[in-house]
């Protein structure tokens, strides 16, 4: 049973989702677009950074939600328009979960410093 405490936290934790599955899919849309791999990259880390500067707990949840986007995007892509990513393409999406690890995990630890600082004074 969930004491009051945990639902409070998932709630509170909803728009930051919401806002993960945005960047995931707007980093999904730039790597459909632009086909740049290191683009999509640099979005995934600035997005992960962002969601783990906001939520330092259980960064893994950030990369987890932010990368998912990228693939399913390629395949939403893929089944309704007229762009069809290459095989290549496909496979690099799923490359995206890497630099999203170091950015919701360097977040969080930013953060962690950022409250450590401020409580010494």
């Amino acid at each position: 049973m969930k004491t009051a405490e945990q639902t409070s936290t998932a709630r509170g934790d909803a728009p930051f989702y919401l806002l993960a599955a945005l960047c995931g899919t707007g980093a999904g849309w730039a790597d459909v677009m632009i086909n740049d791999l290191l683009f999509t990259a640099l979005l995934v880390v600035a997005a992960c950074l962002l969601l783990g500067l906001l939520r330092p707990r259980w960064a893994w949840r950030w990369v987890l939600a932010v990368g998912i986007f990228v693939p399913l995007t390629e395949l939403a892509a893929y089944l309704v328009l007229t762009v069809k990513p290459s095989r290549a393409q496909v496979y690099g999406s799923f490359l995206a979960f890497l630099p999203g690890i170091a950015g919701a995990y360097g977040g969080s630890v930013m953060r962690k410093v950022f409250d450590n600082l401020q409580g010494g004074r």
